[in-house]
């Protein structure tokens, strides 16, 4: 699956979230957005690029995961999710 072809509703379905209100819709639109951006940033890719890197689709889905089960402003925890570095390190093309 294309990064750009995900949506809301299969992250309903990959967070085994049963409610779909509209506020709870609204929240996983904003943390796709804030995580595509996250990818776009962190790798230097553009969105076609993106497209063509179907593995980038799992670390969307674990970054929205994340942001979802933490909805803290403070941090607990400064462990980063390996696959989700690994995967983004690989097609990282913006390293100094």
């Amino acid at each position: 699956m294309k990064i750009s072809e995900v949506t809301v509703q299969d992250l309903v379905i990959y967070l085994r979230e049963d409610n779909n209100d509209v506020s709870t819709l609204s929240t996983f639109n904003m943390m796709v957005s804030a995580a595509k951006s996250y990818i776009k940033f962190y790798t230097g890719l553009t969105d076609e690029q993106m497209d063509e890197k179907e593995d980038l689709t799992i670390a969307l889905f674990v970054l929205v995961s994340y942001m979802y089960d933490t909805r803290t402003y403070t941090v607990q925890n400064d462990k980063v999710n390996k696959v989700v570095s690994s995967i983004l390190n690989m097609h990282s093309q913006n390293l100094l």
